[in-house]
């Protein structure tokens, strides 16, 4: 079976500015792009730091994955961009408070700069059925305390 790519698409986010989508699903993974601490109702950058980027960043990301029947229980790798990382240390504590283990595979480097003088970016891949919210399968499948599954390394 080959996999179609559909673009996913939410107003729980910032838009996308240009060429690309806010996320891509392929099967039974989705692509998010990368997020910035956007808060989506203004298009303006959070104020409060990088604690307060990353906390937006982690929420836009879950509303793009919740546009695509999943949620960041779901994913399996993240892509972090600093600008600085000696901010390493605040950013990690905040994205602990939105993953579980097993956590999701990483990796962070530094970056000259990011869009709109953002601190942090964060990009995911997440892999899961995708229920009927979010344009996938139509066969929910729930996850939860409790629940095991099977994933691939």
């Amino acid at each position: 079976m080959s996999a179609s790519r559909r673009a996913i698409e939410t107003p729980d986010a910032p838009r996308a500015l240009g060429p690309y989508s806010q996320a891509v699903a392929a099967g039974e993974t989705v692509f998010c792009a990368g997020q910035v601490g956007l808060d989506p109702a203004t298009g303006r950058l959070v104020p409060g730091g990088i604690a307060a980027e990353t906390a937006r960043v982690l929420e836009n990301l879950a509303g793009v994955l919740a546009a695509a029947g999943l949620s960041l229980a779901d994913v399996v790798k993240t892509t972090v961009y600093l600008v600085d990382l000696a901010e390493f240390g605040t950013m990690n504590e905040v994205y602990g408070r939105h993953f579980t283990p097993p956590y999701p595979a990483r990796a962070t480097v530094q970056v000259a700069a990011l869009p709109a003088g953002a601190r942090v970016e964060i990009e995911a891949i997440a892999v899961g059925k995708r229920d009927g919210a979010g344009r996938g399968s139509a066969a929910p499948e729930r996850r939860g305390p409790g629940a095991s599954e099977e994933r691939s390394e």
